[in-house]
């Protein structure tokens, strides 16, 4: 194992995000008059172990080639989930020479507002590690198990009600970036394909083969867009962040 491995960097930007609810792909909703996708380029690029980008976008998707960006950047056509993303920009970082000892940081285009500290701490602790690392913060709000069924009063409506509580005392949100070992992972995206697994981040990978990966505690501010109101409070994280 390298004891300074080399960092590739990618951003997976082939979705659309549906819940979101927008036109157009939600990495390219606006804030701060830039896109998201330009801003979490644009984060990466403030970490001294960033040198160029790597974006996985959707096939038939022409704007982010339009866009300019902080960093240089090559490409990777994506897949329909985002497993076969990753997998895709794995691929050409693999081609293009990388070691499988080196390291892969994996981040979000709907995550703008990273903290640059927090992405050279995860890598920090991913190069100390032989399966990686992921920025993740700990549970804070009280969290309630569900149960459904249907209310006749309320026109045969599938209604949610409280289940239980669960317990949040080892419970953390992952967030992205997310970074790993080549050849690692490699191995763990072979093998969600093989078997068919439903994954929603590159670490739930590893976890089904039960290999390590370390938590990084990161800012709160780092928050993902995924509903429209999760504009507004991007839109002030960024204006705090910019007045700094």
């Amino acid at each position: 194992m390298n004891k300074t491995p080399n960092i590739h960097a990618m951003i997976v930007a082939a979705g659309r995000g549906s819940r979101f609810g927008a036109s157009i792909a939600k990495q390219y909703t606006m804030l701060q008059e830039q896109t998201l996708l330009q801003h979490s380029v644009a984060r990466l690029g403030h970490s001294d172990y960033i040198n160029k980008c790597l974006l996985v976008v959707a096939a038939d998707d022409s704007t982010a080639q339009e866009l300019e960006f902080e960093l240089p950047i090559y490409y990777a056509v994506g897949g329909a989930e985002r497993w076969q993303s990753v997998q895709a920009g794995v691929e050409a970082i693999s081609e293009s020479g990388a070691d499988d000892s080196d390291l892969v940081l994996i981040h979000d285009a709907a995550r703008p507002a990273v903290p640059s500290v927090d992405i050279d701490r995860v890598i920090k602790a991913a190069m100390r590690e032989p399966y990686g690392a992921i920025l993740a913060t700990p549970a804070a709000d009280t969290l309630k198990s569900s149960y459904q069924k249907i209310t006749p009063t309320e026109e045969d409506r599938l209604i949610s009600y409280v289940k239980c509580t669960i317990d949040r005392s080892n419970i953390w949100q992952a967030q992205t970036p997310q970074v790993f070992r080549l050849g690692q992972l490699k191995r763990v995206l072979r093998y969600v394909s093989e078997h068919q697994l439903s994954i929603t981040d590159e670490a739930s990978a590893f976890e089904h083969l039960a290999l390590p990966i370390r938590l990084v505690p990161g800012s709160r501010q780092n928050i993902k867009l995924t509903y429209p109101d999760d504009a507004i409070l991007l839109a002030a994280i960024l204006d705090i962040q910019f007045s700094h």
